[in-house]
Order: C-alpha cells, then structure tokens, then sequence
C-alpha cells in the first residue's frame, strides 16, 4: 500500500497546468514544423510560422500559448494499491486553482451552465479510472473552447457502412471550417455509451500524434479530411496534423461515434507519483 499526500497531488497538478499551457507538447510541435517544411504556399507558410514561432516564444517567456487557457480536463489513473491522505478531487482543484493562478492564466470555469455567473478557476472536469498497481498517474489536457464547441456525435444504427461513418467524422471537420483554429488534431470516440463515447474522443487527443491503434481507419481519414483543404487559418493547404481513435466495447443494438476537434495548440501535460 502507497500513501500519497494530497499536497503533494496539488503541487504536482500545479505544474502540469503551467506546462500544458506553456509549452506546447513535442509531437504537435514537431508536426506543425513537418506540415511548414511540406507547405509551397507564401501564405499559408508564414501562417504556420508564425504559430511555430508562437510557440517558441511561450515556452521561453513563460506565456500562455493562447490566451483561452480552456477548461482543465485531468485524466487519473489511480493505482487499486494507492492510498489517499486527504481528499483526491479536493487536491486535483486546489492544484488547478494554483496553477492557474501562478501562470496568470485565464479563469474560465463557471460553476451554473445556465445562471452563468461570476467566472473562476475551477472545479475542472475530472476522470478517474481505476488500474492495476501502486502508482498515481495525472494528465492535464486543458480543453479550450473554440474548438470544443466543434464536437459531435452521431448515435449510429450497428447495422451502419464504416463509409458512413467516415462521412459523419469528416463532415464534422468540414462544419468545423476554419473556425477552431486548424491545422486540427481530431481525436475520435467509437463505442462504449454516448457519455463514454465523448470521453474516449477526448482521451484520444492524449495520445501523440500519428500514434496509430486503428491504422487503416485514421489514415483514410487524415487523407480524406485533408481533401478538404481548408488548411491553417482557412489558408489552404493541411487541415489536420492527425487522426486519433480509441474504441470501446459496446451495446449490440448501438454504435456510438464522438468527435473531438483540437485546434493546432493542442495542449496536454502528464506524471506520475
């Protein structure tokens, strides 16, 4: 049995908040340099240039990499021989609150979907999974919501053509349009309930980029979203950096299929304990 500090928990998410958002994750970086290096047009080069410069800047003056610092996701997998001292969500919160606050970034978070009301810094959206051993792993992805308001899902018949589902993924990018900050990584959610579904869309966008599970599937559809050229800034040219899915069991009678749309500063920070 391993005993961990809620302080300790706080301090920890504190960290990945401030680096989530100040240092944009190697594989998206390396990515956006691969899609300048192939881009001909003036244009739409000096686009990405400037969000790879963009970047480049955050990381060295400690700046947010866009100014919606979004709304905390934090991923817990929570070791089955872990033992709290004190109160797991209380300390994730706390830590946001202190990252946040520490990185003078943005509050976003309001506690009423209709009232509304005065903004804050938290709660943030917490999933705890429960794994095998004796260790505390955190990921902080903070989600902002120009892109997030792009999601989708669509609760298929089982009896549905994987053509169709291909049409519904690529339409929700192409409603998209340059309005979520493309190039875009789009993580994709198939199976499970529409709850899990959305969850598992989201958790997809945790994954490097172009780190296949269902490979044929996410390159037809990297191809296929970049036929639609709308490109960085809607410039033309790359649409989408990548195609990530992760699935889940299912109900016979049902197919669900959530689609999570990240803008180009796809943010995301983890560790363990």
């Amino acid at each position: 049995m391993k005993v961990i500090n809620a302080k300790k928990v706080s301090d920890l998410v504190a960290r990945l908040c401030i680096q989530a958002n100040t240092i944009l994750r190697a594989d998206v970086l390396a990515a956006l340099k691969k899609a300048y290096a192939q881009e001909k047009n003036k244009k739409v080069k000096d686009a990405l240039r400037a969000i790879i410069d963009n970047a480049a800047i955050a990381k060295r003056e400690r700046l947010a990499i866009c100014q919606d610092t979004g709304l905390p996701c934090v991923f817990v997998e929570l070791g089955q021989d872990v033992r709290m001292s004190g109160d797991l969500m209380e300390a994730i919160n706390k830590g946001v609150e202190l990252g946040y606050k520490k990185g003078y970034f943005r509050d976003s978070i309001i506690k009423d979907p209709l009232e509304r009301g005065k903004s804050g810094f938290s709660p943030a959206l917490i999933h705890i999974d429960l794994v095998r051993g004796s260790k505390l792993k955190i990921s902080v992805l903070p989600k902002g919501f120009g892109c997030e308001n792009k999601s989708q899902l669509k609760m298929f018949n089982p009896t549905v053509s994987l053509d169709e589902i291909k049409k519904f993924i690529v339409g929700v990018v192409k409603n998209a349009g340059p309005d979520a900050c493309p190039p875009y990584v789009v993580g994709v959610g198939i199976g499970g309930t529409a709850d899990y579904a959305g969850t598992l869309a989201k958790k997809a966008l945790l994954r490097k980029v172009n780190t296949t599970k269902v490979k044929k599937l996410e390159n037809d559809l990297l191809k296929e979203i970049n036929k639609l050229n709308i490109g960085t800034m809607g410039l033309g040219g790359v649409t989408c950096l990548g195609v990530n899915i992760e699935t889940a069991p299912t109900h016979i009678a049902g197919l669900p299929v959530a689609v999570n749309i990240s803008c180009h500063a796809l943010r995301s920070a983890s560790a363990e304990i």
